[in-house]
């Protein structure tokens, strides 16, 4: 058995990660911010090793840049990065779409209308000023896509479109501040998921892939914004 310490250790390395994961994820810590070991294990009630142990897997993941004798930074949100998750995005999750069309039964259309009028019900932003956001929208958006895609019946490939879909969250967090409020996301969801239960695989895959695509264009000018 390991000494108790360097289970300990463990233990906290992956507190750690999962905690750094999700806030890198939700947009919390922004691209290009310098993680400073120090000040991370104290925020995250670690110590320096399980610390570095947690920066060194998110390296790992591509969602930070280790600083050659300068530590670590959050991985930058290139727009060709995000050109590409978009398409991968759209292949992956295009091919899953038409096999749930394909093979969803009424319990699948079912699912589909209610995870898309939960999220209907919820405000993307906490504020209608400005961008906050509201951790039950971003909950019931996940629900949402995973109905769409849940009757391929190929779990591997949804595990696949699940990580996209949460490196994509990144992505979306930048673009929100320059997309809300003038984005209708809600009418582009009900789109979607229209095309979806009639049954038209073509305009459902179509649909999804502008979806992404806008994303992108508005990360773009996001970036644009803090370039200027």
């Amino acid at each position: 058995m390991p000494p108790p310490d360097t289970l300990r250790d463990d233990t906290l390395a992956t507190t750690v990660h999962r905690r750094l994961r999700q806030d890198i994820l939700a947009g919390r810590l922004r691209p290009g911010l310098k993680l400073k070991p120090r000040e991370l294990a104290a925020a995250y009630g670690a110590g320096a090793s399980p610390t570095r142990e947690a920066l060194s897997q998110l390296a790992a993941e591509g969602l930070a840049e280790r600083l050659e004798r300068r530590g670590f930074r959050v991985a930058s949100a290139a727009p060709s990065g995000l050109a590409e998750l978009i398409r991968s995005r759209c292949l992956a999750e295009g091919a899953a779409l038409r096999e749930s069309i394909l093979r969803g039964d009424a319990a699948w259309e079912d699912a589909l209308v209610l995870a898309e009028h939960r999220l209907r019900r919820q405000p993307r932003s906490l504020d209608p000023q400005r961008f906050e956001p509201n951790p039950e929208w971003e909950a019931c958006h996940r629900r949402f896509h995973r109905a769409l895609l849940a009757a391929c019946d190929a779990p591997p490939l949804l595990a696949f479109c699940d990580r996209l879909h949460e490196e994509a969250g990144r992505y979306r967090a930048l673009s929100n501040t320059v997309a809300y409020p003038g984005r209708d996301v809600a009418a582009e969801h009900k789109a979607i998921a229209e095309a979806a239960l009639n049954r038209d695989a073509e305009t459902a895959v179509r649909l999804l892939g502008e979806h992404f695509s806008r994303t992108g264009q508005f990360l773009v000018d996001a970036l644009d914004a803090a370039a200027g």
